[in-house]
């Protein structure tokens, strides 16, 4: 790997352990506020409200100038996100701000790498920054949670900064405080980041004709016979990655009665999964690869069912870790087969911010499904069961899907897997 792949994970790396931490701190920071439980479930689609809404321009916006200094920029949106958590603005709205940063800044994260390394190296790429992300998942979560708990919480509230009066009066608001920190270490590697050869994208005068031009990328994406297959599973996966962050949290308050510096441990733990199944991903599967793995996406739904019948943390850890470590394995090779796609289609910025359009379309959907659900009172395992049963069956029709792309249009799949094996092979 190149030099510069490091400086780019390093700042993936803290950013992402902010954002993670910061999930943990906010759901405190509504408990605290006695909040009802659909706000805290809310999160999650509040943080990818701006994904979706900006979808059409973050891509363009990331193709316009260098990488590094869209992940700085964005960086400094999230920063400005915790302020207004900090200084009293709702924390729905707050992380909505922290979400579109972060929508910022996926593009240019994952667009660089197609411009940095060769197709050859995209699956052990994405094993890197995968395997990474998790670690900061694991980390982010640990670290929400001591912040908010009882050991580091006092520790933070009793610094006094000589001359300074601030309004930091609980253990939220000073975890909130320490992240800004995190956020700006990330910023600093941002500004370390290489430019690449590839030719930038000014932006048009007029935003909104970037709109046909992103439907354009949208449909072209979802007609490739490949690039549907890999899409349309990646979008479901982190769909329920990205709920799962919080109906682990929900799932370990009713069956094992934890505080979220408890539950947070519990995230950790499929994190590792996730990054045990990355991990192994990038070694064992190719470009090439990725449709043959979409039946574990099945299991995933199943295993998230089977939760609400566990009691005891002894047995509940070894299968957080397998739930995890199914969606680490699945993930890696579909996400590296969409990139491959969406790269040879449309170029990197605009594929990954079709890619985040439909993935975080899909939190957003499965997030508000599960936020009402729980605010028109359905119980908290009943809401795990039916979004369990949702994911099972909608990754079975994905598999139907690619079989019937295999019977009907057989050479087109085979002429396009032939492309990325040997794109792995010479790339």
């Amino acid at each position: 790997m190149k030099r510069g792949f490091f400086t780019i994970m390093s700042a993936q790396f803290f950013s992402s352990l902010a954002d993670n931490a910061l999930f943990v701190t906010a759901v405190q920071l509504l408990r605290t506020s006695q909040a009802p439980e659909w706000q805290q479930a809310a999160l999650v689609p509040m943080f990818a409200l701006f994904y979706v809404i900006l979808a059409p321009f973050v891509g363009a916006f990331a193709d316009s100038m260098p990488k590094g200094r869209v992940m700085l920029i964005s960086n400094f949106i999230k920063v400005a996100g915790c302020l207004l958590m900090l200084f009293g603005t709702h924390p729905l709205m707050s992380y909505a701000i922290v979400g579109l940063g972060a929508a910022a800044y996926s593009p240019a994260k994952y667009g660089i790498l197609t411009e940095l390394l060769p197709a050859s190296q995209l699956v052990k790429a994405n094993g890197w920054i995968e395997g990474l992300t998790i670690a900061s998942i694991i980390l982010g979560v640990l670290l929400g949670g001591q912040l908010v708990g009882p050991v580091l919480a006092p520790m933070l509230l009793s610094f006094d900064c000589p001359l300074i009066t601030t309004s930091v009066n609980t253990p939220p608001e000073a975890a909130i405080s320490v992240l800004i920190f995190v956020y700006l270490i990330a910023a600093w590697f941002n500004t370390h980041i290489p430019q690449t050869d590839v030719e930038l994208r000014p932006l048009p005068k007029r935003m909104v004709s970037l709109l046909p031009d992103f439907w354009t990328c949208n449909a072209r994406l979802w007609r490739d016979k490949l690039g549907q297959i890999s899409l349309a599973a990646t979008t479901l996966i982190w769909g329920v990655a990205g709920n799962l962050r919080f109906i682990v949290l929900a799932w370990a308050g009713a069956a094992l009665g934890y505080s979220v510096t408890q539950a947070s441990a519990l995230q950790g733990v499929v994190a590792i999964g996730m990054a045990v199944g990355a991990v192994v991903a990038s070694m064992r599967m190719r470009l090439e690869d990725g449709p043959r793995v979409i039946t574990l996406g099945i299991g995933m739904g199943l295993l998230i069912i089977m939760l609400i019948f566990i009691d005891n943390v002894w047995v509940a850890a070894p299968f957080l870790i397998l739930l995890g470590a199914l969606g680490g394995f699945l993930v890696v090779p579909m996400n590296a087969l969409l990139q491959h796609r969406g790269h040879n289609l449309m170029g990197a910025g605009r594929s990954i911010a079709v890619q985040n359009f439909n993935e975080q379309a899909c939190i957003l959907v499965l997030g508000a499904a599960y936020s009402l659900s729980t605010g028109l009172g359905l119980p908290t395992f009943a809401a795990i069961t039916a979004f369990g049963l949702l994911v099972a069956g909608f990754m079975w029709l994905i598999k139907r899907w690619y079989a019937h792309n295999l019977a009907q249009h057989r050479a087109e799949v085979e002429h396009l897997l032939n492309i990325a094996r040997n794109d792995n092979l010479h790339g």
